[in-house]
């Protein structure tokens, strides 16, 4: 083929304003790949490589010369490829501000607004709500206030609902977010560090970091406006992309590469569709399709809309919604604006903005992918435009669905939606009317999720001459992504529909029509729900149009014609109809009510968390923004896909090694005097680094293959085969019952062992009624930290290693690795700056990451880095324990508890780890109530999975559970409200004192019976459940419900390191053993030790803050680091730190005496200068070892939750939580209310969406971000108010303060409460619609409990059973 040689240049873009040239490149480079490689910006992260968590999203501009106009879009940099961006400028969060130039408002708002914690998030967050400041002032909209932009509250929100963040729970987020939109009301925004709650608005609005509209950033330059104006193309020769600017050119390079033999294409346009379908193919030839004018542009006529295939989802939208709609009437323009509607539910918008409407359509063609664009055109009679070789033709989309998969040289150009009108019946003059309606069932309500099924419905009705019904004139059913194919219409249904009046017989026949077409594949996941999704909404389409229903009863035709559009209207009113909640509509304002002290200033003081602008603004340096050393090496696991099994051989597929591949390392790897030690916790036993002979679990480590690139050692690890073999091996163990059978278990160390309180067969005996022998089973959970599993392994001189690790335990790493050398560990140093996100996950399962890498680099004498891909982490990480429980309990009548006993069975996978702690911290967390007696048998059960590790209040968040559903269940057997069940059960300070025997404290200290009582009251608790019970007998297809959770948790401090060095200058460094993971230890730290230092109580005192500098954890320089983990490491590193300040003060009090004598009040920097010339020692350090009666303490905390319970899909919505926590007498109540915040919306993920699954040999397959969900923007209850508590003084305490970094998340279990009752309340109407007699008031509700667990309780068959039950009352009245 020929090229357009005048035409063609190199590849050139802009990256905040400076220009990139670039002579060649592989086409397969993505942006983000080249920008974290070959830039300084590192702000754009890798957090899953699916276009799916928002952490490298970017600003791309591109220039249109014609118009002269830019244009502004986010998208995934982890999907776009490189080559893509020729001509295009790219603003990441760095071209926003910075600590030299100044930070833009947006990142000086995201620190004042505490909306970052580990910070990994957040520079995607922030060019995220930069793109919709930006486009939002491209709008015509009115001119807002000085300081505010043209967003819109809803808009602001938005900006971020694709955007994932593990630690924050969003809240203050969204409040960043909104604080720069036009329609704000100020005072709804949350706590931060701008202003005081009691100022006045006007002082409010003034002490924001000023927004300046009209100096904002230009986010494309004017040099690259000039070459773009030449109009130049890539170079297809040297770059392998062709960019065919017709169809005959297209067709033309199409038979160009038919002609040649094996030559590999593939037809791109935005190359999202890999975030999907991961490929590891090496394609030849690239050919961009967005040039040709066909496939890129929107096209209107009176017969419909014409999209080109190339056309962005998000163009297509505002397309579909935009006013200029002249030539089409009122049904066509409603047709297509709830199309727009639908299709911003795809996806996130970063992915829309450039995703492809063609794409989607051929991913569901050829590769059965769930589309919703499909189902919604498909209802609407869509048809396609194609190439097949040299032929044009034009098909409807069914018939396209319908043929065999695509031709990788067949191409679709465009897709068009035919213009609807209604037609009239002159003869009677009857109104006929036009009816479309689409519908999602997803985990997540704003998109990012794919559907269990959609579905879209088109018909056209009038009423009927003969009686009061509504006659269907003809129907178009579509439903999709339910386990099919594709999307299908259904016939026969449709037929049987066309010219029948409606009502309850007609429905219910269409119903069983519909429920046998609508069947998903073997193997689908929740294959009758899915069903009884499509059953759902076929009822909620048709269901309101009936008029003999009793709910519309009032809504009469009369015979009018005219009527007929004021029925639809009301019946299609979503209020007024099903869907009482529009999740479209913005979060609502809620409470933050902070305690605060001076007492020990600035300790207390909500000060902004140390970090938090740099975060915002990239500067922060995380370990995989540290560059790549002169030949660095990069890593990646080679993972058993088997549970049990020899490993025979290593190979890949093809004969020569994959391009890059240096080495594979493996245990035979490992120096002589080394061994083969991956990971050990306290005196557990050592986890090997790789399997030997024999792999014991799937996700086990085998090898590590090295390569010069992390692509290229990810693509290598994807394609090695792995020879197992299975022969003479034992079965693996699988199930906690299969390790009952077979003895398998791990032993528990004494000091771990829970000791029973009281007489257990005494209090059974007491009890007026028993339950004996129920069942719970607890899943996994997943840690989803943003930042994956990471480290650098640097040689250093001397047989010396250095090793930069993202790490809670850096001590212990440091020992693993010496051990695997076989080197002092004098010889290793380990290197800890920040972890982007841990929950556990960076301790024990962080160590084999770094070790693996030191093992490379040691063999290979290079530096060696690893970062691990989502997919391979997920199945590698093991998460949290899960578990299957056993109780037996007996009461009193009046609901009082005399006692319980479980057996519990622990699955810890394949290696100790942290398991052998879990008895105890269960136990813990169990005894919240009192039991009167309390007995258990608990196994840690040794089985072949990945071993399971500490995750955010490892073991407390199951006991605490397991109490509240023993609680339940006794509420549910005496028919009592559980409340009263959960208070009659509350501690009083004896018994609490017999249950936490060395942890109960002073009886002042027990707080609980006022939290409770409080909580109550602010909460309006007792008002809202009368209110809750009135909304349920008026609502047929929503139910609500509402719980009160209290919590008692026992925490421990440890031994903790500490160093403070004064510098010459005065300025201060701290070194501490504990890692900053977002939890906002830093922060604490440096007001530590400004407190402390102040005591020297020079005349400037108050500027020490400002000079305190934490620095990173070195294990070489501060040895004895400990675990950063269970809450208290930001407690017990305050206290070390203050130890090391009182010595200096001691030491720095006799000189500032005699300095003041001598001339009177002396500033810090002075007494510091002078204590440098008398040569005072002005660096102490400490280790603090807390005495056995500090060391421990309890916490209290209590949640009110009320939630919606969607009847017809099991969508359940947390509408309001609100929550009281003692915090002690905070060390940073900023800082703590994030913490109570993020714990208890990552425990909501766990009780309600986060789905741990695996495959029949335990391998995970829910492991990615298109199948397992965490929480996002839109999950969180719609209004989540907090009050931290201050509950005086602790004299044991550190400063009186208390932890907060993990007992919240136990919290979240009141929303899993709050479901129960409103599924109770589904299921008394349930069965008011059946003749049985029989109550079923007793049910276990699984966690998590999703949608598809929610529905199966309410009644999968519930559109049936309310049908045969309206038919028969019906027919008592005939």
């Amino acid at each position: 083929m020929e090229d357009r040689e005048n035409e063609v240049g190199n590849l050139v873009f802009a990256v905040n304003g400076e220009r990139f040239e670039l002579p060649s490149i592989d086409p397969s480079t993505t942006l983000l790949e080249f920008l974290r490689s070959n830039t300084r910006f590192k702000s754009v992260k890798l957090g899953c490589g699916e276009g799916g968590c928002g952490a490298c999203i970017v600003l791309l501009s591109k220039y249109d010369p014609l118009h002269d106009r830019v244009e502004d879009y986010s998208v995934s940099s982890c999907l776009t490829l490189l080559c893509s961006v020729n001509g295009c400028s790219i603003t990441t969060t760095e071209g926003l501000g910075n600590s030299k130039d100044g930070f833009h408002p947006i990142q000086q708002r995201f620190a004042g607004f505490h909306a970052s914690q580990c910070g990994f998030c957040t520079p995607g967050m922030c060019v995220s709500l930069f793109s919709a400041l930006v486009n939002a002032e491209k709008t015509d909209r009115p001119e807002p206030a000085p300081g505010f932009s043209k967003l819109t509250v809803s808009e602001a929100e938005k900006a971020v609902a694709g955007n994932l963040c593990r630690c924050t729970g969003y809240r203050p987020i969204t409040d960043v977010c909104k604080s720069f939109a036009a329609d704000v009301d100020i005072e709804d925004l949350g706590f931060n560090a701008f202003w005081k709650k009691e100022e006045s608005k006007d002082i409010k609005i003034s002490s924001l970091p000023f927004y300046y509209r009209k100096n904002e950033i230009c986010t494309f330059p004017e040099f690259l406006k000039k070459e773009i104006k030449s109009g130049k193309l890539l170079d297809s020769k040297r770059y392998s992309w062709c960019c065919p600017g017709s169809i005959a050119e297209l067709q033309s390079l199409l038979r160009y590469c038919e002609g040649e033999n094996d030559i590999r294409i593939k037809l791109v346009v935005s190359n999202t569709g890999s975030g999907y379908y991961k490929e590891t193919e090496k394609y030849d030839k690239y050919i961009d399709l967005r040039y040709i004018p066909e496939m890129s542009v929107i096209k209107r006529d009176p017969t419909g809309v014409q999209i080109g295939a190339g056309v962005a989802i998000t163009k297509a939208i505002e397309s579909l919604r935009e006013g200029s709609f002249d030539m089409f009437d009122g049904g066509s323009s409603m047709i297509f604006k709830k199309i727009a509607d639908h299709l911003e539910k795809i996806a996130s918008g970063f992915i829309r903005n450039s995703a492809s409407v063609g794409g989607n359509l051929v991913m569901a063609q050829k590769n059965q992918f769930p589309s919703d664009i499909v189902t919604v055109l498909l209802a609407v009679n869509a048809t396609v435009d194609l190439i097949i070789a040299a032929r044009c033709e034009t098909i409807t989309l069914e018939e396209f669905l319908e043929r065999p998969p695509l031709d990788p040289k067949a191409v679709l150009v465009s897709v068009k939606i035919p213009s609807w009108k209604p037609s009239c019946d002159s003869a009677s003059r009857m109104d006929h009317k036009l009816v479309f309606e689409n519908y999602r069932a997803a985990p997540r309500p704003l998109g990012n999720a794919l559907p269990y099924l959609n579905a879209a419905f088109l018909a056209e009705i009038s009423p009927c001459q003969s009686s009061r019904g509504i006659t269907v004139n003809n129907i178009q059913l579509a439903f999709g992504a339910y386990g099919c194919r594709h999307a299908i219409r259904v016939r026969n249904a449709e037929e049987f529909l066309t010219g029948r009046t409606l009502d309850h017989d007609v429905l219910y026949e269409t119903i069983k029509l519909v429920q046998a077409a609508v069947v998903p594949q073997d193997g689908v996941s929740n294959p009758s729900y899915r069903s009884s999704l499509a059953v759902a909404y076929l009822f909620e389409f048709l269901h309101p149009l009936i008029q003999s229903s009793p709910e519309h009863s009032s809504i009469s035709l009369n015979g009018f014609p005219d009527s007929l559009s004021s029925l639809v209207s009301k019946v299609y009113d979503k209020s007024f109809n099903f869907d009482a909640l529009n999740h479209l509509s913005p979060l609502l304002a809620s409470k933050q009510v902070i305690g605060s002290s001076n007492e020990y200033h600035p300790v207390g003081e909500p000060i902004i968390k140390s970090g938090a602008a740099i975060q915002a603004s990239g500067e922060a340096v995380f370990v995989d923004d540290i560059p790549s050393p002169t030949n660095c090496l990069h890593g990646a696991f080679i993972y058993s896909t088997k549970p049990l099994a020899r490993v025979n051989d290593i190979r890949f597929k093809s004969e020569s090694p994959p391009d890059g591949v240096i080495a594979i390392i493996s245990f035979k790897d490992i120096p002589k005097g080394g061994e083969n030690a991956g990971a050990k916790l306290m005196n557990m036993n050592t986890e090997p680094l790789f399997a030997d002979d024999l792999t014991r679990c799937a996700g086990d480590r085998i090898a590590l293959v090295v390569a010069d690139t992390q692509k290229h050692a990810d693509v290598a690890a994807n394609v090695a085969v792995v020879d197992y073999d299975t022969e003479q091996l034992e079965a693996p163990i699988l199930t906690v019952e299969e390790a009952v059978e077979r003895s398998s278990f791990f032993e528990v160390p004494p000091m771990f062992r829970p000791n029973p309180v009281g007489d257990l067969s005494k209090g059974m005996a007491e009890a007026d009624h028993k339950i004996m022998s129920a069942k719970i089973s607890l899943p996994s959970q997943y840690y989803f930290y943003m930042e994956n599993q990471t480290a650098l392994a640097v040689p250093d001189e001397d047989n010396c290693m250095v090793v930069y690790s993202s790490n809670q335990c850096p001590e212990a790493t440091h020992s693993i690795i010496a051990r695997c050398l076989g080197v002092p560990e004098h010889n290793v140093r380990v290197i800890t700056r920040r972890v982007g996100g841990g929950f556990g996950g960076k301790a024990v399962k962080a160590m084999p990451v770094a070790t693996a890498c030191a093992l490379a680099a040691y063999k290979l004498q290079r530096p060696v880095r690893m970062y691990l891909n989502r997919k391979a982490d997920m199945i590698m990480a093991g998460g949290r324990h899960p578990m299957k429980i056993t109780y037996s309990v007996g009461f009193k009548s009046d609901g009082k508890i005399t006692a319980l006993d479980l057996v519990i069975l622990i699955n810890a996978g394949m290696a100790e780890d942290f398991s052998p702690l879990m008895p105890f911290t269960i136990a813990a967390a169990l005894k919240k109530y009192d039991w009167g007696a309390l007995s258990f048998d608990m196994k840690v059960c040794k089985t072949n999975h990945t071993s399971k590790s500490a995750m955010r209040g490892p073991g407390e968040v199951q006991g605490s559970f397991i109490a509240e559903a023993v609680i339940e269940h006794v509420a549910s057997s005496l028919s009592m409200e559980v409340d009263v069940v959960r208070k009659r059960n509350l501690h009083t300070y004896n018994s609490l004192s017999i249950f936490y025997v060395h942890a109960a404290g002073e009886p002042e200290e027990y707080t609980l019976p006022s939290i409770w009582d409080k909580l109550a009251k602010s909460s309006s608790f007792h008002q809202r459940t009368e209110m809750v019970r009135e909304f349920n007998n008026s609502h047929k297809w929503q139910k609500r419900g509402i719980s009160r959770v209290p919590i008692v948790i026992e925490l421990y401090l440890r031994p903790t390191p500490g160093k403070v060095s004064i510098l010459q200058d005065g300025s201060i460094s701290v070194e501490i053993g504990g890692i900053e993971i977002g939890q906002g230890l830093w922060t604490k730290v440096k007001q530590m030790t400004a407190f402390a230092l102040g005591m020297i109580q020079c005349a400037d005192t108050e500027v020490l803050l400002d000079k305190v500098r934490v620095i990173q954890t070195d294990t070489l320089s501060l040895i004895q680091g400990g675990l950063t983990a269970g809450s208290t490491t930001s407690e017990s590193s305050c206290e070390a730190v203050r130890i090391c300040c009182n010595i200096l003060v001691e030491r720095l009090t006799p000189l500032k005496g005699r300095l003041e004598k001598e001339m009177g009040p002396v500033k810090w920097e002075k007494l510091i200068l002078q204590a440098y010339l008398e040569a005072v020692n002005l660096s102490a350090s400490s280790y603090y070892n807390p005495d056995f009666a500090s060391m421990q303490y309890l916490n209290y905390g209590a949640a009110v939750s009320e939630v919606e319970v969607n009847l017809l899909t099991g969508e359940t919505t947390p509408l309001r939580t609100d929550i009281l926590y003692d915090c002690g007498q905070s060390l940073n109540t900023a800082v703590d209310l994030g913490q109570i915040e993020g714990a208890f919306v990552q425990g909501v993920g766990f009780f309600m969406l986060e789905e741990y699954l695996s495959n029949s040999d335990g391998l995970m397959v829910a492991n990615g971000t298109w199948t397992y969900k965490i929480p996002t923007v839109d999950t969180i209850p719609r209004v989540f108010n907090v009050e931290i508590m201050s509950s005086g003084h602790h004299k044991l305490r550190v400063l009186s303060s208390k932890a907060s970094g993990e007992p919240p998340l136990l919290l979240a279990s009141s929303v899993h409460c709050a479901t129960r009752a409103a599924i109770k309340e589904a299921r008394k109407q349930l069965l008011s619609w059946s003749s049985t007699e029989v109550s079923d008031s007793t049910f276990q509700l699984d966690v998590p409990a999703t949608m598809p667990v929610v529905k199966e309780l309410c009644g999968l068959d519930i559109v049936e059973r309310y049908l045969k039950h309206s038919r028969s009352n019906q027919q008592k009245y005939e």
